[in-house]
């Protein structure tokens, strides 16, 4: 049915955005401000910029666990505003 009416792509999209504490731990979600995706980018808003720098120099990292935690390539590139 998900794929009948071409849902599946907004499941693992909200899937990924309610799943941001949980793949990158309490710490990174504690400074995170907003968590949000739009044409296959995902917009991380944090109010940390140490946190920021350190993410921006791991982010393809980042980008790899989000995928595997969905379980297939939803995110296609990672933002970090």
């Amino acid at each position: 049915m998900l794929k009948a009416y071409r849902l599946q792509g907004k499941l693992n999209e909200t899937l990924v955005v309610s799943s941001w504490e949980r793949i990158m731990g309490k710490a990174v979600a504690l400074k995170t401000q907003e968590v949000y995706i739009s044409q296959g980018k995902l917009f991380v808003r944090l109010s940390s910029a140490p946190l920021k720098h350190e993410l921006v120099m791991a982010k393809t990292r980042v980008l790899d666990l989000i995928n595997a935690e969905v379980g297939e390539q939803v995110i296609k590139e990672v933002v970090f505003l």
